[in-house]
Order: C-alpha cells, then structure tokens, then sequence
C-alpha cells in the first residue's frame, strides 16, 4: 500500500534591505525637515512685520528719518503710546468703535440666529425662498446702497450720529451671518425639538434654552468673524462719519496719518498698533472656540 508523504515547502523568507529602510528613513526625516523649514518662513513672514511695526512705534522722529528703517530704536519712546491716545486721539477713535461695533453686533447675532432657526428647524411654506433671498443679499456690493443711505438718513435726521453706521452694518452683515447660521442648524439633531414641543415647550423656549446652547460655539465664530469685519471697514464709516467727534478707528488712522505722518512717524506706528494689537489678542483669546465653531457645521447631525 502507498503511503502518501506530505510534501514539504518552505515558508517564504523576507528579506530586510538596510538600505531600503535607510532610505525610507532619510525620506521621512527630508519630509519633516521641508515641513519645518515651510512653517518656519511662514512664521517668519507673519511675525517679523508685526515686530518691526513694534520697534518702529518705539522709535523718535529722528530716528527713524536718520537711521536704517530696520535698525533698532537708540531710544526707546513709551511716549509714543501716550501721544497717540492723547493728541491723536485714538482713545476716542476707539471708544466710537466700539460704540459702533457692540451694536451692530448684537443685533447681527440676534436676529441671524433667530432667522437661521426659523429656516432651518421650523416648517413653514416659502422657507427654502426666503433663504435665497438672503443669498441675494450677499451678492449687492456695499458701494451701490451708500448713496441711497446717505439719502435716507439725511432726510430721516440721523446724520451727526452713530446710527447709521449700526443701522448699515447690522443690514449688510445680516445676509452671511443667516447662511452660516442655517447651516450651522443642520447639525443639530431635529428630534431634539420634536421631544421638546411633545413636551409642551413652545417655540421660544425651544430656542433660548435648546438651540442657542448647542451652537453657541458657531454663535461665536460668526460673531467673530462679523467683528473683524465691522472694525475693519474703512468704506462705510467713511461716508457716513463726517465729524472728527464720531469717527472710528481706521477713519481716524487715515486721517492721523495726514495729522503726523509727514513728521511724527513714531506715534503713528504707536496708534497702529493700538489697532492691531488689540484685534489680535481678541482672536488669540477666541482661538479653540473659533475653531470648534468652525467644524461644528461640517457634520450633519
């Protein structure tokens, strides 16, 4: 009788190349050193003209006519800030900012939230219309209605106020601020609501005490974003603030240039960084709930 004999093979061997993996390693550690080296230049880009700013505020009037614009200060003049605040009244400049911007933003908050909430969550005929009707509203350039507004607000008596300025920032920065607050809404899961009205909570409640805290993140990032653009506009504060009493920051720069550019360069590089600088922390301080808010709206729950 034939037995039969297993036959026998061998296993399959793997051969470890040194030099492969010497070269894969040089590969990953060229990789990291280009990222490095790329993060690095930006860094640098970012951060040199904000410290050469700095270093400029700090410098007097002959030093900077005189010596090398990249040299730094002989003299260090902390008086720069004061003069600034003072006689280039920049405090003012700020504080009509702020009496501007605070508004303005509330009122953009509050209804964009409102309305994001009722297109989104509610249902009701014509929804779907009245949101790209507020698309439209983000396609009309702010140069077309400034004219017209002007118009209005002159016949109306607002003019020597600040009114026009919350009145145009809150109607131009409504249309974006309800985009991305009805996207922001689809993210939040629909049968929250549904349990809530079974409960017998009405549509308010179901607002200020279920939909406000779960995008509150998103509430911010927008309110963020809407505050960057209000302290920065140049256009609008321009053409409705014609008193040296109600102008905003960046109306009072261009004109603190034209006060002590051609001479006092060092307090206009001081009121520069008042402006700057003092966005820049709101940011820093705002950064991870920026960046949660900002991610909240790409799942859709």
């Amino acid at each position: 009788m034939a037995v039969d004999t297993p036959i026998k093979t061998k296993a399959p061997r793997i051969s470890h190349r040194p030099g492969t993996i010497r070269t894969a390693g040089r590969r990953r550690r060229a990789g990291r050193l280009w990222v490095k080296a790329v993060v690095g230049l930006l860094l640098v880009v970012e951060v040199y003209p904000l410290l050469w700013m700095f270093l400029t505020s700090l410098k007097s009037n002959s030093d900077y006519l005189n010596n090398s614009t990249w040299s730094l200060p002989t003299s260090w003049e902390w008086g720069n800030y004061s003069e600034a605040w003072t006689t280039g009244h920049i405090g003012l400049y700020v504080k009509n900012s702020l009496l501007a911007v605070v508004p303005s933003l509330a009122l953009i908050l509050l209804l964009g939230t409102a309305a994001g909430f009722a297109l989104q969550i509610m249902v009701w005929k014509g929804r779907s219309l009245t949101l790209l009707l507020f698309l439209a509203g983000m396609m009309v350039p702010s140069q077309m209605i400034l004219l017209p507004l002007f118009t209005v607000y002159f016949q109306t008596g607002l003019s020597g106020t600040l009114w026009p300025l919350i009145l145009t920032y809150t109607g131009t920065g409504l249309p974006l601020t309800v985009f991305m607050m009805a996207t922001y809404y689809k993210a939040v899961p629909r049968e929250l609501f549904e349990a809530a009205t079974i409960d017998g909570a009405g549509i308010l409640r179901s607002f200020w005490t279920i939909s406000v805290p779960m995008v509150r993140n998103a509430v911010l990032t927008v309110g963020l974003v809407q505050f960057f653009f209000i302290w920065n506009d140049l256009l609008i504060a321009l053409t409705f603030t014609n008193n040296q009493d109600l102008r905003t920051i960046q109306v009072g720069l261009l004109n603190f240039s034209g006060e002590f550019g051609a001479t006092q360069y060092g307090p206009l590089f001081a009121a520069i960084c008042i402006n700057v600088f003092g966005t820049l922390m709101v940011y820093l301080f705002l950064n991870q709930k920026v960046m949660k808010g900002l991610t909240g709206g790409a799942v859709k729950g």
